[in-house]
This record gives structure tokens, C-alpha cells and sequence, in this order.
């Protein structure tokens, strides 16, 4: 279905970097909605393995060189998509993270409807004159996007508090729910070899997520050493790559594996007995959501955006705190029945809540009132703050 049914498929060109991790997996389940959709859709994106999985998804990719950081090779960069944004001519433009937020609003420049998506302030992930120099592009750049849209309402707020003037949209993060899905604890063991020879018995931690400062994985190996005293034999797995990967081997205890980057973590989830992110901050995470799409019980920290993606009544345990961490894992790891549970209501919460096909309608609304001043579909309430402060609220209807 176009956007608009006496029109052409409008046309859309994504703009990302970085190309792994969260960030892509949003880009691609967006993709394929709005290809499903009947959208013309681009995405301009460096190298990775993003660009040849939207190719097979049907996606146009235009080769976009561009580093993960701001540096000297940024002025080239913006003349680099101006050049894209030439030949594919969009009708709305929707930049995703700080980097490729930054570029594609100095291309840009207002003439076309833009979204910019942060997925996670930059400011929040420097210190120092670095963090300054970020927040007040936030500031500047703000006037050249029609729409920011939020993962979760914590992140809108800390632009809020930070001087960022928007108009702001909170879409929560999705998952697809069929692809992650409950499996048998020990089928999904023994097809894989890093685990041969871990029965169905053996506690198994498993925490998916880029090995850098912001997921915190230094704070888990902190709290493992406590763990395994009260759980002998419990095993802990970090799934993903990264800046920090020599570090944390180095800082491993007894009973880590490191599982290096993976095409899918699915598998992961469902061989674990329990997963954790113990990030220091986040936009709102998708592998809690993941994880709890699988049936299993999460812990996350308490910081902004996490804690919303969790179900009512569970709480996150405090951030950058060891022995807070370790003794939640250690609660959790020694009563079954528990996990259990905790494992059914996350699946019930993501049905009801994450469903990666109602955040991809939601935005398609977003772009149907930027290009329409329409929308299309029912989705669940959300709420537009304006830069006065005003909120409007929008809920779940049914359109003829």
C-alpha cells in the first residue's frame, strides 16, 4: 500500500551509520515493512554487512563512505550524500544515529522533510568538550528535523532537559515475535559448538551486545567473580564484537566464552537460562526485547530507555553496580521457577507492547503526516510533545 493511494510510491532514502548491531537491525525490520509496504525505499550506508542484507530484502543501497565519529572527512561526507540525495531525489528523509544524523541534517538543510532518529544521544556517549560540542549541535540541528523520533519516553526527556527544541515523536523499539520465539532450553544447545558439552543443567549467562563502555560487559565480568562462588559450573557467554573485546578477555574469570559477533542471536537467547545488559546508557535496547520475545528472563539496568522495556513490575537492577548485578543473576540462576515465569510474562509483554509491526506503522504515520498531514493505520497511543511543551495525544483508532 503507497502512502498515499492517488500517488506514486513515495519515495524514502534512510540514512545510517552506524551499520551493525541495535541500530542496523531497526534499519532492516523498517526496511522490510516499508518494502511490504509499497514504499520506494533507499538507504545510504558505509560498507558492513547491512548493505547486501536490504539488497536481498529488495532495498535500493547507495555506498555512503563515512566514519562512525565525527572528524576531518566530514565535510566530504555531506558532499557525498548531497550527491545521493541528487540522484534519488526522496521525498522524506530518515536519519538514523548520531553520526549519520549529523551529515544528512547539514546536507539537507530543511528542504525536505527529514526525521532524525538518535537511538541514544551523543552527547551521553562522550565526556568532556567532546559532550559539549555534541550537545550543542543537538541544539542547533534540532531546527532541521520536522520530527526527532524517541525509543522510549526517558530518551525524549533527556533531550528535553538538555535544550533540544523538537517536535518530538516516542515510537518504542520493536521485534519481530515469530522470528524470536520460545525454543527447548536443550535443542538450542546442542546445535551449538561453543556449548558442546553443556547439558541442559549447566546455569548458562547470556549477554548480547556490542563490547564497548556503553553495554557495560566490564561491570558483568565485575560481577561474575561473585556469582560463580554462589552457582558453581555457571557458565557466562558474550555474544558481539567490539572496541573493548582484548580488554574484557583480559578481565574474563573463570566460566566466560567469548562467542564473537553473530548473524543471529536468536539462538542465543534461547539456549540461556538467563539474559543481561548491563549497560550504563541506552535508547532502549532490543536485546531485552529479543531475549524476553524468546520466553527467557532478562536484567537490565536501570538507565534511561531500558527500564521501559520492561513489563510492569519488574524491576532493573542500578547501574554500574557489581554486587547490586551479581546478586540478582544469583537469585535468578538458583530459583527455575522463577525464570520461568519471568520468561512468560516477557513474552506476553512484547506481544502486547514491541511488536516490530506496530513501530513500523507508527512511523509510517509519522511520515504520512509529514508528507500528507494524514494518517494511515491503528497503532497504540503515543505522544507528540511540541518544542512549547505542548503534548498532543493520539490514540488507537480505527481510519475507513
Amino acid at each position: 500500500m503507497n502512502l498515499s493511494p492517488s500517488a506514486p510510491p513515495s519515495r524514502i532514502l534512510h540514512i545510517t551509520q552506524p551499520v551493525e548491531g541495535g541500530v542496523a537491525r531497526v534499519v532492516t525490520d523498517l526496511m522490510r515493512a516499508q518494502l511490504a509496504d509499497g514504499l520506494h525505499v533507499t538507504v545510504a550506508c558505509p560498507g558492513g554487512g547491512l548493505a547486501p542484507a536490504l539488497k536481498a530484502l529488495g532495498a535500493d543501497v547507495r555506498h555512503w563512505h563515512a566514519t562512525r565519529s565525527p572528524g576531518r572527512t566530514l565535510a566530504r561526507e555531506v558532499r557525498h550524500l548531497r550527491r545521493v540525495l541528487a540522484d534519488v531525489r526522496p521525498d522524506l528523509v530518515h536519519a538514523h544515529s548520531a553520526k549519520a544524523g549529523l551529515a544528512a541534517r547539514l546536507a539537507v538543510r530543511g528542504r525536505i522533510p527529514t526525521v532524525f532518529q538518535p537511538h541514544a544521544w551523543s552527547f551521553e556517549a562522550v565526556n568532556g568538550a567532546t559532550a559539549s560540542l555534541a550537545l550543542k549541535w543537538e541544539r542547533w540541528g534540532a531546527r532541521w528535523a520536522d520530527r526527532v523520533v524517541c525509543v522510549s519516553e526517558a530518551e525524549r526527556v533527556t533531550g528535553e532537559r538538555a535544550g533540544v527544541r523538537a517536535r518530538w515523536r516516542v515510537i518504542a523499539n520493536g521485534v519481530d515475535p515469530g522470528r524470536f520465539r520460545p525454543a527447548a532450553l536443550s535443542a538450542a544447545r546442542s546445535g551449538m559448538p561453543l556449548l558442546a558439552g553443556l547439558g541442559a543443567d549447566t546455569p548458562l549467562v547470556v549477554c548480547v551486545g556490542r563490547l564497548c563502555r556503553q553495554k557495560g560487559q566490564d561491570i558483568l565480568l565485575a560481577a561474575w567473580r561473585a556469582v560463580i562462588r554462589q552457582v558453581p559450573g555457571a557458565r557466562l557467554v558474550l555474544v558481539g564484537d567490539g572496541p573493548d573485546a582484548s580488554a574484557l578477555r583480559e578481565l574474563a574469570p573463570e566460566g566466560v566464552l567469548f562467542a564473537g559477533a553473530a548473524p543471529d542471536a536468536a539462538p542465543w537467547y534461547q539456549a540461556a537460562d538467563l539474559v543481561v545488559l548491563p549497560s550504563r546508557w541506552e535508547g532502549m535496547a532490543l536485546a531485552p526485547l529479543e531475549a524476553m520475545a524468546c520466553g527467557r528472563p532478562v536484567v537490565i539496568t536501570d538507565v534511561d530507555g531500558a527500564r521501559e522495556s520492561l513489563p510492569a513490575g519488574q524491576e532493573p537492577v542500578p547501574a554500574e553496580d557489581p554486587e547490586a548485578l551479581a546478586r540478582t543473576m544469583t537469585r535468578l540462576l538458583l530459583d527455575p521457577r522463577l525464570r520461568e515465569s519471568l520468561g512468560q510474562l516477557g513474552r506476553r509483554h512484547v506481544l502486547a507492547h514491541h511488536d516490530v509491526r506496530h513501530t513500523a506503522g507508527a512511523v509510517t504515520d509519522v511520515y504520512l503526516e509529514l508528507l500528507h498531514g494524514s494518517t494511515r493505520r491503528p497503532h497504540s497511543a503515543f505522544v507528540e510533545h511540541t518544542p512549547c511543551g505542548e503534548t498532543t495525544e493520539y490514540r488507537e483508532s480505527i481510519h475507513s
